[in-house]
């Protein structure tokens, strides 16, 4: 008598593994940018290099432009590969992961000495990470669209950088040890150390996928000629085009997320403890957040997870405005990391569901590149509000911009789920 089992497609026995080991490699990622922080531990660090408020909002622009701007340009790359994991795992290596070990180094020899030159070497690190991630998301997204059905892509989102904030909740007592145990910039070097270390396991589960050939290969055109056929996505699909005009508006309102942290300890006077309670609590929230959303995305559709994240980000904002004490901080970033667990889940599983199977890096790849300018300049307009014109404003801004963000695509966005085009 034979085994049903020996009649499923290779994808679908499968299926447990590669969601087993992407889960490793997305929860342990987490857990290395827990650890350094964005929104608590590299403002902080880059505090202590200058005094330049533009320089903090620099942070999540180097990230997000040098993460976003290169992938309409490997998506055509992507594409034409019957398998994306050689050239996933070449990129990713040195070029993803080796940039964290060497900005660890870098701040220990040089902050003290001359703190130009670490910030500089911070920024340059970021830079190589963030872009060497740009470069290979069109053929790892399409890669765990193959490994992951749609019925399932909500829950491993969940499941995956729930376990990694979960973990990063220990990360961050660490971090918040270390920082105040430890001197500078001994202290900031350590944990670029022990960020590296986890993203290195995670690497780890990268290469551990069992990848099943594309079912379609498109044949790779030159660069320009690939280009030009771009505008055509833009002009035949509304819906996808009201998509990206929202998520642009979406984008320039997360101006204020990496201020929070600098704005309490300006006004606060915040110790390194109090430090690694708030960035607890950050990835507390993201860890409960994530799985909810997850569900929500995989029963309801992410459309709806992207509007509430977009809401708890207004919220953060407005309550940043009006409440003067330090207890806020508990409130901002509960918020912030319910923020952070929408854009997990849903940021780029929605985008598969614009498009043919065929089709998902150039979706993924020109969707991403189309959201970078206002992803960049989003932290930058903060930087300059706040220098400018202080915190108050910065905050009013962003929150009313989250606002009009979420009704834009709460009421304007229809649910991609429900065309027919297959995602």
């Amino acid at each position: 008598m034979s085994n049903h089992n020996d009649h499923r497609k290779p994808e679908e026995k499968n299926f447990r593994w590669n969601f087993a080991v992407n889960a490793l490699d997305i929860s342990f990622y987490t857990l290395a940018m827990n650890i350094v922080s964005q929104a608590t531990v590299l403002p902080l660090l880059v505090t202590q290099l200058t005094n330049s408020k533009v320089a903090v909002g620099a942070i999540s622009a180097i990230f997000n432009l040098g993460y976003l701007l290169p992938q309409m340009f490997t998506a055509g790359y992507a594409e034409g590969l019957r398998r994306k994991k050689p050239f996933i795992m070449w990129v990713s290596g040195m070029g993803e992961r080796g940039p964290w070990l060497i900005a660890g180094l870098a701040v220990g020899a040089f902050a003290l000495t001359s703190p130009p030159l670490a910030l500089f070497s911070l920024f340059l690190c970021l830079a190589v990470a963030s872009i060497s991630a740009g470069v290979t998301t069109p053929a790892w997204y399409d890669m765990i669209a193959k490994a992951i059905p749609l019925k399932s892509r909500g829950l491993w989102s969940g499941v995956s950088f729930g376990a990694g904030a979960f973990m990063g909740i220990a990360g961050s007592a660490i971090a918040g040890t270390i920082l105040s145990d430890w001197k500078f910039p001994q202290s900031y070097m350590l944990l670029f150390v022990l960020a590296f270390a986890a993203i290195m396991v995670s690497y780890l589960g990268l290469s551990l996928n069992r990848e099943q050939d594309s079912e379609v290969i498109k044949k790779h055109d030159n660069l320009l000629t690939y280009l030009r056929r771009l505008p055509e996505v833009l002009q035949r699909d509304r819906n996808y085009r009201v998509f990206l005009i929202s998520r642009s508006v979406s984008y320039l309102s997360m101006m204020a997320g990496g201020f929070y942290i600098v704005y309490g300890a300006q006004k606060f006077g915040i110790s390194g403890t109090e430090v690694g309670a708030y960035n607890a609590l950050l990835v507390g929230s993201q860890t409960l957040m994530n799985l909810l959303f997850g569900l929500l995305g995989d029963r309801k559709g992410h459309k709806i997870v992207l509007a509430g994240a977009m809401i708890a980000t207004a919220l953060a904002a407005f309550a940043a405005l009006v409440i003067p004490q330090q207890g806020v901080l508990w409130l901002i970033f509960f918020l912030m990391g319910a923020a952070s667990a929408g854009e997990n889940v849903s940021g780029m599983n929605i985008i598969l569901e614009f498009c043919a199977a065929e089709d998902r890096p150039t979706y993924i790849g020109l969707t991403n590149t189309t959201l970078a300018p206002s992803r960049a300049i989003a932290p930058l307009i903060g930087g300059w509000l706040a220098a400018t014109w202080g915190y108050s404003p910065m905050f009013l801004v962003s929150g009313l911009v989250s606002l009009l963000g979420a009704v834009l695509m709460g009421l304007w966005v229809k649910e991609p789920r429900k065309s027919e085009v297959p995602a």
